[in-house]
Order: structure tokens, then C-alpha cells, then sequence
């Protein structure tokens, strides 16, 4: 496990301390879990769009024409 330093306004940093004895944890652990949580939100928010997309991409219709230009067309300055 890799430790790191971060700076804290004291009066916070005491208030947190006393959230975590109230959990029974440490103030590394209420920070550790709330990191987790994040990533694990972060993760099934990301898996959730991707499968929306998955769904609208199976389900439209669109439909597009013959391609009219060519690379050199799209970077001619």
C-alpha cells in the first residue's frame, strides 16, 4: 500500500478524526473508504454509459451516405 501527504485545515481535520472514532476506524481508514467508494461510483457510472450507448447504437437507425471528401478535404487549410 502506498502512503501519501496532504495538507488539511486542522479544525477539519479534527472533526474528521472524531467522524472515524465514531465509525471505528482510523482517520487513514474513513479516507481510504471514501476513495473506494468514489472509484467503485466512478466505475459503474462509466460501465452504465457505456452500456446505454451499447443499447442506442444496436437500436438506431441512421443511416449515413456515400463519403464525399477526402482526407486531404478535412486538413486543407
Amino acid at each position: 500500500m502506498t502512503n501519501i501527504t496532504i495538507s488539511i485545515d486542522e479544525q477539519l481535520l479534527k472533526k474528521a478524526k472524531k467522524i472515524a472514532i465514531d465509525k471505528d476506524t482510523s482517520f487513514s481508514g474513513l479516507i481510504r473508504a471514501y476513495i473506494e467508494d468514489l472509484v467503485n461510483r466512478e466505475e459503474k457510472h462509466r460501465h452504465l454509459l457505456i452500456e446505454e450507448l451499447d443499447m442506442l447504437f444496436e437500436t438506431s437507425i441512421a443511416e449515413t451516405g456515400p463519403k464525399k471528401w477526402t482526407r486531404d478535404d478535412l486538413h486543407e487549410r
